[in-house]
């Protein structure tokens, strides 16, 4: 490993890290920890000697989202709560769906990574108008107060990743299944 002027710690770049004083993940010393909460500044949860256990939330954060969400097998996890922002990773079987549900005062985007499926959306329960098909690399935006759902219907587990603004969970939320996620509500 290097000295310092070089950071000693694994996931750290090796550059120089003079101004150390002057970033607040430093403590007193170049080769002290980040006091975010033990874990460097820009941890990468899904390297293969981490796992994904926790949300990180409230600190700064950087992954490879395609490969989080394509190695997710849960119904719903929270991987980033913040205090106007949430992003989850989830997982539908084959032939199942989310559920139909409405966030009265939270935006959502989700993003699809891998399946098909069918997202459906209205302005009230008994009237979910709007079908649209999507896929790998497919954008579905779903305004506060709209009910929506999302059915797989492709072949293979339906991997998407949410966003709500604000957060719609709370923090550390892990739903291992949609039976899970059904009884937490």
């Amino acid at each position: 490993m290097y000295n310092y002027p070089y950071s000693s710690y694994p996931y750290i770049p090796n550059v120089p890290i003079n101004h150390y004083r002057s970033y607040p993940a430093y403590g007193g010393t170049p080769n002290q920890m980040p006091v975010y909460y033990n874990h460097p500044p820009f941890y990468h949860p899904y390297r293969n000697d981490q796992n994904m256990s926790s949300d990180f939330g409230g600190r700064p954060f950087v992954t490879d989202i395609n490969q989080a969400t394509l190695q997710n097998d849960t119904f719903r996890t929270a991987v980033w709560t913040g205090e106007h922002l949430q992003l989850t990773l989830m997982s539908i079987d084959v032939g199942d769906d989310i559920g139909l549900e409405m966030h009265p005062d939270v935006d959502q985007f989700l993003r699809i990574e891998q399946g098909e499926g069918i997202v459906q959306m209205g302005p009230e329960k008994d009237q979910v108008t709007f079908q649209q098909n999507a896929s790998d690399d497919y954008a579905v935006f779903i305004p506060a107060g709209t009910w929506h759902n999302l059915t797989n219907t492709g072949n293979v587990p339906l991997k998407f990743y949410s966003i709500y603004a604000p957060p719609n969970h709370p923090f550390g939320t892990v739903h291992k299944t949609k039976a899970d996620a059904i009884a937490a509500e």
